[in-house]
């Protein structure tokens, strides 16, 4: 299976939690569908990308990066490659690539989409990143590494979130706390 097939896969039977994300998920799917490099950052000026919240062992926490370019802190991910067999490896790849831990539990479910428009991705603008956002559990006892993507890396508890963070990656920790409650 290529990672466009995988896409068209994950975002057919995924079950969007409301009208809104049921939205996204039909969108994503017609961009699939139209664009045979939907996953790929030449696809412009939009494409789909795979990001993973990382949650402590305990729950309690979440790992956000302070993002260089953006000044903003947000959960891992980015741009998928053509090595990724899927999004949730993609988004397993960059939360490892982005945190320094290496055995990071994704649930292989996405937990949200988010649609953001990212200042500099490609030559047309405005551009937008179709987020396939997931959740990722890190052992216990792990040690996070600051990558040249970041400035910081931090805990945070899921309901002490540092200044700025925007409505999305609240949204991202609270759909994932869900999902959490709901995994044995």
């Amino acid at each position: 299976m290529t990672l466009r097939e995988d896409a068209r896969d994950v975002l057919t039977h995924w079950s969007a939690p409301d009208d809104e994300q049921d939205r996204l998920r039909s969108l994503y799917l017609d961009h699939v569908e139209r664009h045979d490099d939907a996953l790929s950052r030449e696809c412009h000026p939009d494409h789909l990308t795979a990001s993973a919240l990382i949650v402590s062992a305990d729950h309690t926490r979440v790992l956000l990066t302070l993002h260089r370019r953006l000044g903003r802190w947000l959960q891992t991910g980015g741009h998928c490659e053509s090595s990724d067999a899927s999004l949730a490896q993609a988004a397993t790849r960059e939360g490892r690539e982005e945190s320094g831990i290496d055995d990071l539990a994704v649930d292989p479910d996405p937990v949200l989409l988010s649609l953001h428009e990212v200042p500099g991705c490609g030559p047309v603008r405005p551009s937008h990143h179709l987020d396939v956002q997931y959740v990722a559990v890190a052992p216990e006892g792990a040690r996070e590494v600051i990558s040249d993507e970041s400035d910081d890396l931090g805990w945070f508890g899921v309901h002490d979130l540092p200044d700025g963070v925007d409505q999305s990656v609240r949204d991202l920790i609270a759909a994932a706390t869900r999902r959490l409650r709901e995994i044995p």
